[in-house]
């Protein structure tokens, strides 16, 4: 029998960047899924305050060198990789001198959110599957985790809907505690238009995007949601539940088996 192949698409992952209960989490759980059996890849952004030479990141020039188009303007994706000795994993970095380089996470130095975050996220999203479809690589399941991940099941159901890479795969949707306060400007429905992920299908969320809209946008368009924090949004746990998606709730630390068997629930290895 075939090893289900998990992708996970991750936000933050430790020792990369600073502990939380997210990073710890992105760190822990794909070692856990592959010694449980699983086949796994895993990403994450090239935030600037990433340490390249102390993570032992290097390019991949044969996945990196394509331009992706946001907002009329071409953005050069650089892929960078890096292995986790302890856990026998590698992980994908999706890195861009206009998003990443010299910039921090969701905010600067001094706490400002950064106007851009929207496109970053749409650029991320985009980086993670046209690398992915390079890899040759065809996800069983995809696990989501942070508001950077948000857009990936918006594409996979609409823009690569018929992609071989994608076609059969089931998207989870992970929620935290993490928050954006404020909204991602005025041009994210336009900017997020891609393919067959046309903007009519924003209608039903408000013009301007923020965390709550983000996140109803990845429920929407995943196939079961897990409630990975401790104090994740009550607004966007009633959404899920509301669109009567498999939930699996929140397990505790350490408590790999239940996302093993969630895992196998949304996909059953026949």
């Amino acid at each position: 029998m075939a090893k289900t192949r998990v992708l996970f698409i991750n936000q933050e992952i430790t020792p990369y960047v600073p502990e939380t209960e997210m990073s710890i989490l992105g760190r822990m759980l794909p070692q856990k899924i592959q010694e449980g059996g699983f086949e796994i890849r895993t990403f994450m952004p090239k935030w600037g305050n990433i340490n390249e030479r102390r993570g032992q990141l290097h390019e991949v020039i044969r996945l990196s060198g394509m331009n992706l188009i946001i907002n009329d303007t071409d953005h050069p994706l650089i892929i960078k990789v890096a292995s986790i000795q302890a856990a026998r994993m590698q992980v994908y970095f999706i890195d861009n001198d206009d998003y990443f380089t010299n910039r921090q996470m969701s905010a600067d130095e001094s706490g400002e959110e950064y106007p851009d975050n929207g496109e970053r996220a749409i650029f991320f999203a985009r980086g993670v599957l046209e690398t992915v479809k390079k890899l040759r690589w065809v996800p069983d399941v995809i696990v989501c985790q942070g508001w950077m991940s948000a857009v990936v099941p918006f594409y996979i159901k609409t823009a690569y809907k018929d992609e071989p890479s994608f076609a059969n795969s089931k998207i989870i949707t992970s929620l935290f505690n993490d928050q954006l306060k404020n909204d991602l400007g005025d041009n994210f429905k336009q900017f997020v238009e891609f393919r067959d992920a046309t903007i009519d299908l924003l209608e039903p969320y408000k013009e301007k995007f923020d965390f709550k809209e983000l996140g109803k946008l990845a429920i929407d368009y995943s196939d079961g949601i897990i409630e990975a924090g401790k104090e994740v949004n009550a607004d966007l746990l009633k959404h899920a539940q509301e669109k009567n998606l498999p939930i699996m709730n929140y397990p505790g630390e350490d408590n790999f088996d239940s996302y093993k068997e969630f895992i196998n629930q949304i996909c059953p290895n026949e």
